[in-house]
């Protein structure tokens, strides 16, 4: 090829070779236009979703008086007496000790979820006794059963054994796997394991309940932690059960004693009760910030087969 004198270059077939204006490849400029329209996308439902907790968190700060008469999100000026309502308790019991039956419900949840849904799952799984199909078929079927069809039978239990008012009728039931979601959940998570794992545990000398211990357990991490999130978050939540079963103010969890912001007096306290709010969701989001690593893999990996 041979240059010109201006400086274009020419073809082998003497015509001259003109350069593109731009060193762009065709369709460079759609696929950059596509990926911003993608990401406005996704930035704009990021904040839908948010601003319910973005509303929360300024409605917390707001004057009681601004609360439902101004549309405005900022406050027009800090309220942080509705925090030191809010830690002083209610009906003279401490905001502390809420805490505290909330987290003997919760906790005490996730372990009885964790021991009996992994027992559960590992007889399904591994072990071979009579009726497993139909026992397990009918263990699924219960996930499809409301809660309120067993709640008189179990009320009507639990009031015999004059434990109403107790944190066990919110605890035990979680001790006989009662959760057919998360047998599930760790049945197909055990299942995707290599059967040579057992085999080899037999052949040194492990029985069924030293191959869970030494070989099954230890794998099943991401879907234990993944049973334990969802069981932390959905007891910390309930509220109707926990209505049902506490009747003592001394024993009212969280959810409870938000209620009682707004029966206590005539006036509704909504400036404190959003205070709590806000305190009683922080936990919830501690424990899935230090834990959403193995979530996403218990989930991802609990529908493989091996």
């Amino acid at each position: 090829m041979t240059t010109l004198q201006d400086g274009r270059s020419a073809r082998p077939d003497g015509g001259p070779h003109v350069r593109p204006a731009s060193g762009r490849r065709p369709g460079a400029l759609a696929a950059r236009l596509r990926g911003i329209g993608w990401h406005a996308l996704i930035i704009g439902t990021l904040a839908l979703l948010l601003y319910p907790v973005v509303w929360l968190l300024a409605t917390s700060i707001k004057p009681t008086d601004e609360i439902l008469s101004s549309l405005s999100l900022l406050p027009s000026r800090l309220a942080p007496e509705n925090y030191t309502a809010a830690l002083d308790g209610i009906a003279g019991i401490g905001v502390w000790q809420f805490f505290g039956n909330s987290v003997i419900v919760a906790v005490g949840s996730v372990i009885g979820n964790l021991v009996s849904c992994a027992l559960a799952a590992y007889a399904f799984a591994r072990l071979r006794f009579r009726l497993r199909g139909p026992l397990f078929a009918f263990t699924l079927l219960t996930i499809m059963l409301p809660y309120h069809v067993v709640l008189i039978p179990q009320y009507t239990i639990f009031q015999k054994l004059d434990l109403v008012g107790t944190f066990v009728p919110l605890i035990l039931p979680k001790l006989l796997a009662t959760d057919a979601f998360f047998v599930f959940l760790m049945v197909q998570f055990i299942r995707g394991l290599p059967r040579e794992l057992d085999d080899a545990a037999e052949i040194d000398g492990c029985g069924p309940v030293l191959t869970f211990r030494y070989v099954i357990l230890p794998l099943l991490k991401p879907a234990l932690v993944t049973t334990a999130i969802f069981t932390f978050i959905w007891t910390w939540n309930d509220f109707f059960s926990q209505l049902v079963y506490l009747n003592d103010p001394e024993s009212y969890t969280l959810p409870l004693a938000l209620r009682l912001f707004i029966d206590q007096t005539s006036e509704s306290a909504f400036g404190p009760m959003f205070a709590m709010s806000v305190l009683s969701i922080v936990p919830v989001m501690l424990f899935f910030l230090a834990f959403q690593r193995y979530l996403v893999e218990g989930i991802a990996t609990s529908g493989l087969k091996g």
